[in-house]
């Protein structure tokens, strides 16, 4: 297969930081699309994937799956997009396409899944090489139209942070009328607190840095509770329908199953490195629930894009140059963003 090079952010190893290198992309095939990368989201599974912390890397190492660019070329059997399209692509990049989850718009089930980075490209052996980079080139039914009324830059992390968060909010049928909790106001939390506002929900957050409550009711919380105040947490006992946990560190996990009504659910979408003890009477004294959810499929992932569109819902950011990336790693370890670093790839190009 014909290849053409393109410019990239690359770590060899664990240990060594990301650095400029030249990386080689197949040319565009009969159902490709060929995207020049304009910004490209940092999303914590880049710092996971990047130092091995999962234990499958393969290296070198290319993150970055929350991708928006501009249409450079496509094959010619595409026919939902052209040239000049600005267009998103997200976790995935291929699958097997005929499994039951699959054929249920459930792709990010697939046993054969192809993730953006991390998996094995099958046209060109290897690993797959993410968006920390100039182009991309992807099948036709892996790329997502973005609505244009949206700011490309802000709406990057929406390709993960967003679906991540849409996802078990629908799955859940949060609306009108329920009671919604959101646990840490990060990438992902933030994400929850805008769409449960924008689905009717009373949004309670939930955080333990008194100087997020302002900034958590600007962004749509009618409530904000410290979460490390006894009396705060017993005045919410038995009182949620849905609760979105967006924490990747270790913690309680009881202390939010005791809020949730009969019947109600608590979902994990943020992952901490060590298991999370659940404690039986909390979930069986009510018939409480406790699951966890996965970013979403490709119909989902580009409904959430209308609906962000239709609601002019994109992430809060703080725009990066490429040669800043390690530096933002070190500072996303401390939260010390709002809430979501993007890549300015012109800054690669130059």
């Amino acid at each position: 297969m014909r290849t053409t090079s393109a410019r990239a952010y690359a770590t060899p190893s664990a240990t060594s930081p990301l650095a400029a290198t030249t990386i080689q992309r197949r040319e565009p095939t009969e159902n490709d699309v060929q995207i020049e990368i304009l910004f490209c989201g940092v999303c914590h599974s880049d710092l996971h994937f990047a130092r091995n912390e999962w234990g499958f890397t393969q290296y070198p190492a290319v993150p970055g799956h929350e991708i928006v660019g501009r249409v450079t070329a496509v094959g010619a059997g595409v026919k939902k997009f052209k040239v000049g399209d600005t267009v998103g692509v997200g976790c995935l990049v291929d699958s097997c396409r005929t499994c039951p989850d699959c054929l249920s718009g459930l792709e990010q089930f697939c046993a054969e899944t192809t993730m953006t980075y991390g998996s094995t490209d099958k046209h060109l052996s290897g690993p797959t090489l993410g968006g920390y980079s100039q182009s991309i080139v992807v099948t036709e039914e892996f790329v997502l139209r973005l609505p244009a009324n949206l700011d490309p830059a802000a709406a990057a992390p929406l390709l993960c942070a967003g679906i991540t968060t849409y996802s078990p909010l629908r799955h859940w049928k949060v609306g009108p009328g329920q009671k919604v909790g959101i646990v840490g106001l990060g990438g992902l939390g933030h994400m929850g607190v805008k769409f449960a506002r924008a689905f009717g929900a009373h949004v309670v957050l939930f955080t333990t840095s008194p100087s997020k409550i302002a900034d958590g009711k600007r962004l749509g919380a009618h409530e904000v509770v410290i979460s490390t105040d006894p009396a705060q947490m017993a005045a919410q006992t038995a009182s949620f329908d849905f609760i979105l946990d967006a924490v990747a560190a270790t913690h309680d996990i009881n202390a939010y199953l005791n809020l949730l009504k009969r019947d109600g659910n608590l979902t994990l979408v943020g992952a901490p490195e060590k298991p999370l003890p659940v404690a039986a009477f909390p979930l069986i004294m009510r018939r409480r629930s406790f699951s966890g959810s996965l970013i979403g499929g490709l119909p989902e992932t580009q409904e959430m894009l209308d609906f962000c569109g239709q609601h002019n819902i994109t992430c809060d950011i703080e725009m990066i140059r490429m040669d800043e990336i390690n530096g933002a790693y070190e500072r996303m370890l401390t939260s010390d963003v709002k809430y979501r670093f993007v890549i300015d790839m012109a800054s690669l190009r130059d």
